[in-house]
């Protein structure tokens, strides 16, 4: 399987070389923990395990429980800000950065030294930036990231899970520090407690990995979406892809780097999201995580496929 295959255009290949992926992670499904500061996701059946590619022309290859949907929890960051930065342009950096982070994801510590502003949109406080910013322009967050994620999906179905919401509205202190010292530097425009229950929301949708890997699809197509409408400039688009590269990963982005050299963002659900410039991308989906918050064993299929398809930004 180590063979690099450089030339992966028949439908045969990908489901071979998913299948491959599969049986070589097979022993690391189940491992790590879940995330059980979230008594509802303390409950998910750790052995479960998904990975899907869907293709810039919409296949979609799939292996394991990838069509069984789950809470993206963190994965809702990267659609959330595409469409803040689509309202509100470039201003967006004005409120939130573009640098990795070394510090746990909901820290502080770091957005007290960086006068609130936090560093960059995959951190908790960067997500409450671009919640915010989306009420703003449409009186909620939660209904048209729904929107968007149902129209490029394809999946009219997606919506929250109440019970994930529940628990997470009453284990949400940390969050809810980010958010009122956020407020206390004006870099939140809309009351604390309906930014954060928008964020809850967000968090609590649940998708499958055939339907995240679908939604993503306008970042290999330089910002265009399903229907040939624009959603971002060729620009922004690339400026996603690079804060993921760089950001995603927690505080293990350049170690994901290292190892799979993709675009990606991950969420404590179990899902990580990666983005294969020129031609899908991808979604893997297995709870158990490791000490930064990342699936084990959806980093170790991220980078088994991508070193047996040579496929990688590098």
């Amino acid at each position: 399987m180590r063979e690099v295959m450089s030339h992966l255009d028949a439908a045969a290949d990908l489901e071979q070389v998913l299948y491959d992926v599969h049986r070589e992670i097979q022993p690391l499904i189940g491992q790590g923990q879940l995330a059980d500061y979230i008594p509802a996701l303390s409950a998910v059946d750790p052995q479960q395990f998904g990975l899907a590619l869907a293709t810039t022309s919409g296949e979609v290859h799939g292996i394991g429980d990838y069509q069984l949907p789950f809470s993206i929890q963190s994965l809702s960051k990267v659609y959330a800000f595409a469409l803040a930065l689509a309202a509100d342009g470039e201003t967006i950096w004005e409120r939130v950065g573009h640098e990795a982070s070394t510090h746990p994801f909901n820290s502080l510590l770091q957005l007290e030294h960086d006068h609130g502003i936090p560093r960059n949109p995959f951190l908790n406080a960067g997500a409450l930036v671009s919640v915010d910013r989306l009420m703003s322009r449409h009186g909620s967050a939660v209904q048209p990231l729904r929107e968007f994620l149902r129209a490029e999906s394809g999946n009219h179905n997606i919506d929250v899970e109440k019970s994930v919401a529940e628990s997470e509205r009453a284990h949400c202190d940390r969050n809810a520090s980010l958010a009122h010292l956020m407020a206390s530097y004006g870099n939140l425009d809309n009351p604390v407690p309906n930014v954060l229950d928008n964020y809850i929301e967000q968090c609590a949708l649940t998708m499958s990995c055939h339907d995240l890997a679908l939604a993503a699809r306008f970042l290999v197509r330089g910002g265009v979406r399903a229907d040939g409408t624009r959603l971002l400039s060729t620009d922004n688009a690339k400026r996603i892809n690079a804060t993921m590269l760089v950001c995603g990963m927690y505080d293990q982005a350049g170690a994901f780097a290292f190892r799979v050299g993709l675009p990606a963002k991950s969420g404590v659900g179990g899902g990580v999201l990666a983005v294969v410039p020129n031609r899908g991308v991808l979604c893997v989906w297995s709870p158990g995580l490791d000490r930064s918050g990342n699936s084990v064993a959806g980093v170790a299929a991220l980078e088994a496929f991508s070193l047996a398809t040579g496929w990688s930004v590098f």
